[in-house]
């Protein structure tokens, strides 16, 4: 994300000073209005796409010597096509309206020194032709176009554009996410949620972020972090919006008094331990039309060694009788044998029980392909089994 020209690293910069039509768009460096050749001979413009290693502010050499490309087939000035240079053609789509129709492969025997180096070259390659026809064609246009993207990062994803997934990543975009108790399991709910192109995260948590919540939670609190005695939605948003810009805190427990904070959410995750005090937030978010999903730890001694059960409980306006009438969310008292009551640290288990739930979310979103369509599973730990049940 391009917010301001400023603390740009060398060799973007001297794109942009040099007229090129820059932009960073779903994690890729695009280069527009590059001039090219088309089987009829006549100019064209199209746009260089690449993926981009490093960072805007410091420098890397290019991952891959390959470019993409939107337009159609390139050609010479005699109509010819540039097939040394064409490796594929097939339509892809990076994000939003921004879609790719070839591959350029023209490979310099050291590589590309900079992302200067690589997007000028491939720019010459299709201007070339272009200004054999018309001697005044250029890529350098002097319309610079840095911020593009409207992203809640702090800085641009380039793992999704890496592993060639930004439209899919794309899905999740301009959601507002709530989660509902920040303990072991939802501390990790967040640590997965934050590292999505979510627009909205809304932290709830009255509790004070303590010595023991430090070892079943992402990352690790200094001493002096656990000594603030502050709250965990104010810790976790000082960790968190390092990387996400959209995080809002509500230091308080979800009540019938404040029940309304949780409407219009895209997706609420429940993550406390108390099935009593979940009784008025079920109610409310069936009432509110809203989707969520529940999660819940059993945890257990026997003979020795722990044994547990992970739930993983999904309500939509589509699906919810299974809630009730097959009791998927325990709503009463569970009694005082359930060791992870008394704060177990079980961090393995938290961080798993948080990835169920938003894999699930995900699958729902369709970044996930979903063949299941289950709205509850059962991870079973002596077995190392999941059971999937409710299908929609």
């Amino acid at each position: 994300m391009l917010r301001k020209q400023t603390n740009l690293r060398p060799d973007i910069a001297r794109l942009c000073n040099e007229g090129y039509e820059m932009s960073i768009e779903h994690g890729h460096l695009v280069m527009r209005n590059v001039p090219y050749v088309d089987s009829a001979k006549k100019i064209k413009r199209g746009a260089l796409v690449s993926t981009l290693a490093g960072s805007i502010s410091a420098m890397a050499r290019p991952d891959t010597h390959v470019v993409m490309f939107s337009g159609e087939y390139p050609c010479d000035q005699d109509g010819q096509n540039l097939s040394k240079i064409v490796i594929g053609s097939k339509r892809q789509h990076i994000g939003d309206d921004l879609y790719v129709n070839h591959t350029f492969s023209s490979k310099p025997k050291s590589g590309y020194s900079d992302y200067h180096d690589k997007m000028t070259t491939y720019a010459k390659l299709l201007a070339n032709p272009a200004a054999a026809i018309d001697s005044t064609v250029t890529a350098r246009t002097g319309h610079v176009v840095l911020a593009s993207e409207d992203s809640p990062f702090v800085y641009f994803d380039n793992a999704s554009s890496r592993g060639g997934i930004s439209a899919i990543t794309a899905k999740l975009k301009g959601r507002s996410i709530a989660i509902v108790g920040l303990g072991g399991t939802g501390s990790y709910v967040l640590d997965m949620i934050a590292k999505t192109p979510v627009d909205k995260i809304h932290l709830f948590d009255g509790d004070d972020f303590e010595q023991h919540n430090a070892y079943r939670a992402p990352g690790a609190a200094s001493i002096e972090q656990v000594q603030k005695n502050q709250k965990k939605v104010d810790y976790w948003k000082s960790v968190y919006s390092r990387i996400h810009t959209g995080i809002v805190t509500h230091a308080e427990y979800v009540v019938p008094e404040n029940i309304e904070l949780l409407r219009d959410h895209d997706m609420v995750f429940v993550c406390i331990d108390s099935n009593i005090a979940k009784i008025p937030i079920i109610a409310a978010l069936e009432a509110f039309h809203a989707p969520f999903i529940d999660v819940g730890m059993g945890v257990n001694l026997v003979d020795g060694g722990l044994t547990a059960m992970l739930r993983t409980t999904t309500s939509t306006p589509a699906f919810r009788d299974h809630v009730h009438k097959k009791n998927r969310i325990p709503l009463q008292d569970a009694g005082g044998d359930n060791l992870y009551a008394k704060n177990i640290q079980v961090s393995e288990l938290n961080a798993l029980n948080a990835c169920l739930a938003v894999i699930r979310w995900k699958k729902l979103c369709g970044f996930y392909r979903d063949t299941e369509q289950e709205h509850f599973s059962i991870f079973m730990l002596s077995g190392n089994t999941i059971v999937n049940e409710d299908a929609a």
